[in-house]
């Protein structure tokens, strides 16, 4: 149950150099100072064009800040959100020592707060949820989370329960759903994306960020390396399943995501203008997500290894950071891909060799229920096989060609990580090599995306 805090204390004085308040119809905190052509700046604006369509793309975030020091100006930030007198603040204990009790004193020098601060190390998990939702006020107006991925899922998921507003202020960059419209959830075994809404402002203190412990920014690198595999596996079903795509996500985020591989050894030295790559790769691929409606571009083969590992975890293998553990998925993945795509000839697709008690016996009655309705519609029978494997055969070099212009090579990525004293291998996180042979064939079976998973499994190029 987390521990409820009174928060009455005056609102610390604003702090130099503190970004102007963003005010309804001007949600950019200094927007004058954006460079011309900023992603950011534009999407706020509802400016930017659509690589693919030419239409604006508006983000629904109102108000986003990212500044070397936010020290003072938590009230001014909100101002103008219209979020109502009421607000939960949620934090967990570290989050609150980091952040939280200096956004708590400054909010409730103008509004009614109610603290709530989990214990250490929480899960965004369906019990944790409704205990939450037994604390809460009734007659909250929003959610204010300060913290990274589990508070953040946290409080999106109240709020959207609740159906007020969420405003975000981080605490280490870890993961890219600050500026997502979904949360994830693990219920009943498996882990679930449930669509809520986009926080109405999200605020970015590199100074705290920058202090965040090394393993979480890390872990914020791991996260943002995956777009490489992701967008590669988003544009195989397109190109084969003429499944939608979408080029929107990766041209928003590809001058922050080049900066940020240029110099990835300067996030653990300090330095706020990497952090500052690092943060906006973040925001930027959390928008992509909520331009899509989905998380496809920012979530494929990569983020199914890491969630089967999840599900199947043995007893005395660690639980690591998520992103941690997706960017060494990552380089299983960009392996996975390179093996495929550095075919002169494309691999010859045969029938699925997954039944439903295959899936029911692996994962259990009820896991295994739902992995089952996920992974049906895109297994092949003997027709659909060939017919996928026609179109293979015919269009191989051209279908390549494109992948491999999108595409990362492993040994790249792994520098990237390495030079940032990230985990680069399975066996850095616990993983025993039999659990990781067994995600590479079975976890294209927990939902339903098709990734160079499945193309490797129907050809029958994983053992």
């Amino acid at each position: 149950m987390p521990a409820a805090r009174p928060g009455a204390a005056p609102a610390a004085a604003p702090g130099r150099g503190a970004p102007a308040a963003p005010h309804a119809g001007d949600p950019v905190a200094h927007r004058a100072a954006a460079p011309a052509g900023d992603p950011v700046a534009l999407l706020l604006d509802g400016a930017y064009r659509d690589p693919d369509t030419g239409a604006a793309l508006r983000a629904e975030t109102r108000a986003l800040a990212i500044e070397d020091d936010l020290d003072g100006a938590e009230v001014e930030l909100v101002r103008g959100l219209e979020l109502g007198p009421r607000v939960v603040v949620l934090s967990d204990r570290d989050t609150h020592a980091a952040l939280g009790a200096r956004v708590e004193r400054a909010l409730g020098s103008r509004l009614a707060v109610q603290a709530l601060v989990l214990p250490r190390a929480p899960r965004a998990d369906a019990d944790t949820l409704t205990r939450l939702l037994a604390v809460t006020r009734p007659d909250l107006d929003a959610v204010v989370a300060v913290g990274a991925g589990t508070v953040n899922d946290l409080a999106k998921l109240v709020a959207h329960r609740r159906g007020v507003p969420q405003v975000v202020f981080a605490t280490a960059p870890s993961m890219n759903g600050f500026t997502s419209v979904s949360a994830s959830i693990l219920d009943g075994g498996v882990k679930r994306s449930i669509r809520t809404a986009t926080p109405r402002g999200v605020f970015f203190d590199l100074r705290v960020l920058a202090a965040a412990p090394a393993p979480l920014v890390r872990a914020g690198l791991g996260d943002s390396l995956c777009r490489a595999t992701a967008q590669t596996d988003w544009l195989l079903a397109h190109l084969l399943l003429d499944r939608p795509y979408r080029q929107a996500p990766f041209a928003l985020l590809a001058a922050d995501e080049a900066a940020l591989r240029a110099e990835p050894d300067a996030l653990l030295a300090g330095d706020l203008g990497a952090m500052r790559h690092l943060v906006r790769t973040l925001v930027l691929s959390g928008f992509g997500m909520t331009i899509c409606g989905g998380s496809f571009p920012a979530s494929q083969g990569e983020h199914l290894l890491a969630h089967y590992v999840g599900m199947k975890r043995p007893p005395g293998v660690p639980e690591a950071l998520h992103g941690a553990e997706i960017g060494v998925c990552t380089l299983l993945m960009a392996r996975l891909q390179r093996r495929v795509l550095e075919r002169d000839r494309p691999p010859r697709l045969l029938p699925s060799a997954v039944t439903a008690d295959d899936v029911r016996r692996r994962f259990g009655p009820v896991a295994g229920e739902a992995c089952w309705r996920e992974v049906a519609p895109k297994l092949l029978d003997a027709a659909r096989a060939d017919a996928l494997d026609a179109r293979l055969t015919a269009g191989w070099d051209a279908l390549r060609a494109r992948l491999l212009a999108v595409s990362l090579d492993a040994a790249h990525l792994q520098r990237v990580l390495a030079a940032a004293g990230a985990p680069t291998a399975p066996a850095e996180l616990g993983w025993p090599p039999a659990l990781v042979a067994e995600a590479m064939r079975h976890a294209r079976e927990i939902r339903d995306r098709y990734t160079f998973l499945d193309l490797a499994a129907d050809a029958r190029l994983v053992p």
